[in-house]
């Protein structure tokens, strides 16, 4: 195999025509790999995913091929997958207004040039779910939010508008049924690539901790900040050490990063009903 990527939290080897992509346990916050791993995120991610996907095979193909034919070194938090041509767009999906989408909002009274009624606040749900692309930065950099026009330009209007309506499909049928189980999703971003075929295929992860905001739905309270099933607990940790966001992170405490671990695994069983063994 070789070595073709090293993401901020999953690395790509390339084996013949296919991909071995393969979850870390490195966490990112503010787009930057933070020095301490989180024990087990490799293997909770990608059991979470594959749960997704077949939840969501019915509306879009993914890309993988295989969950268990993968290195013995890498079992468990690896899957074989199709190789793509993987668009250049972080996809986001929001159901509900917090993070950048309420920092943009209230500087603009919109999110990536979707207008939102006034008096919006924190948590607050959105009146339907919208699109609000980004750019996809490298390792280190910061992704920006684009408008649709902008990917309509880097795309073309059939491709741009697929993304779209794709991403709002797989938002709404995830928080359909997380929300069976309990679970606000906040808002998510998913990753599609092409196929040789020339079709729209959803990649990466989907669904997960790392790439979504998960909230108790019996606790959500619309004008406050949110517990989440995520990595929040770095982020809020982070940014109370007064770090610039800029350069190295700085190390993750003990009770962080045990606490982060127990969230990751109780989204995990919320979600599919399953123990974390």
């Amino acid at each position: 195999m070789e070595l073709i990527h090293s993401g901020k939290v999953r690395d790509v080897y390339a084996e013949g025509d296919e991909l071995i992509l393969v979850a870390s346990d490195r966490v990112s916050v503010f787009d930057t790999v933070l020095p301490t791993p989180i024990p087990d995120k490799g293997k909770l991610l990608t059991a979470l995913s594959l749960w997704w996907f077949e939840q969501l095979a019915d509306l879009v193909p993914n890309h993988i091929i295989s969950a268990t034919d993968v290195p013995a070194e890498f079992t468990g938090r690896a899957v074989r997958v199709k190789k793509l041509k993987m668009v250049q767009v972080e996809c986001i999906a929001r159901g509900y207004l917090t993070g950048s989408g309420l920092a943009e909002y209230q500087r603009t009274g919109s999110v990536s040039g979707v207008e939102l009624p006034a008096g919006l606040g924190e948590a607050h749900r959105l009146p339907a779910p919208i699109f609000t692309p980004t750019t996809k930065a490298a390792v280190g950099e910061h992704d920006q939010p684009i408008s649709f026009d902008a990917v309509v330009a880097q795309e073309g209007v059939q491709r741009a508008e697929r993304l779209r309506s794709l991403s709002l499909e797989v938002y709404r049928r995830g928080a359909e049924l997380a929300a069976q189980r309990g679970i606000i999703i906040a808002d998510t971003k998913f990753e599609f690539g092409l196929d040789a075929d020339g079709t729209i295929v959803l990649g990466d992860e989907v669904l997960t901790s790392d790439s979504s905001r998960f909230w108790d739905a019996q606790a959500w309270q619309p004008g406050q900040r949110q517990d989440s099933f995520d990595k929040q607990a770095v982020r809020d940790w982070a940014t109370s050490t007064g770090w610039n966001r800029e350069g190295l992170g700085p190390e993750i405490p003990d009770q962080v990063v045990e606490l982060t671990q127990a969230k990751y695994i109780e989204a995990y069983e919320r979600i599919t009903g399953r123990v974390w063994a």
